[in-house]
């Protein structure tokens, strides 16, 4: 005849936590039915006789006299007991590594955010240094004299893409490009004045030096 326990209550009266009684329905050792939508432990008549004979204290009290019957069903008891203590433990272990797992997902997410979060401010500092080099008033080109006194020109940047760069400075080789291009990647990361982003692409001032990059 079986009868229907809550797995808490199987827990509690054998002993062991939920964890290990849903170990034990994960690998079939119990039968577990699902009524009007809760689950329950199928226990029958031996099995709750076995059940109930679990020690509820970890003292043995001394008799004179040892049923060898009563001894056997002791060590099958306690037998049960530390597997059902080791399979808890293995559940407990389970769900740490998972938790370790969750938490290392969340470091990487959090460290892409921040380098997104700051490459956007390097961006948006370079187009606001770029407009305030624009908005300075430009001097006058001077007026012709009699005397023929020389006009003073007035330079205006120029900004160029990294191919253009590479073919003003004479860089043909393709290792040595990638290596300045990595340089400038750095510079601009760093607030360089001299390089900027336009639409995700490097843009270099033309009318600047670069020794320190190319070199």
């Amino acid at each position: 005849m079986e009868k229907l326990m809550k797995p808490a209550e199987y827990a509690q009266e054998l002993g062991i936590s939920r964890q290990a009684v849903y170990a034990k329905i994960k690998r079939g050792i119990l039968t577990a039915k699902n009524v009007d939508g809760k689950l329950y432990i199928v226990v029958d008549k031996i099995s709750k006789e076995e059940t109930t004979s679990v020690p509820k204290e970890t003292t043995v009290k001394p008799s004179p006299k040892v049923n060898s019957s009563e001894s056997q069903n002791d060590v099958k008891n306690y037998k049960a007991l530390l597997e059902a203590k080791d399979e808890t433990i293995s559940v407990l272990k389970g769900t740490v590594k998972d938790l370790k797992k969750s938490n290392k997902q969340i470091s990487t997410t959090l460290k892409g955010e921040i380098d997104l979060i700051k490459e956007a401010f390097h961006e948006m500092r370079a187009l606001y240094i770029h407009q305030l080099e624009y908005q300075k008033p430009v001097k006058e080109e001077a007026i012709e004299v009699s005397s023929e006194e020389d006009t003073v020109e007035v330079e205006e940047e120029r900004w160029i893409s990294v191919k253009k760069f590479f073919k003003q400075h004479k860089i043909a080789k393709e290792k040595q490009q990638e290596k300045i291009e990595k340089r400038l990647k750095k510079a601009y990361k760093s607030g360089d004045e001299r390089v900027m982003k336009v639409k995700d692409k490097l843009k270099m001032n033309a009318n600047r030096t670069y020794e320190d990059i190319i070199k």
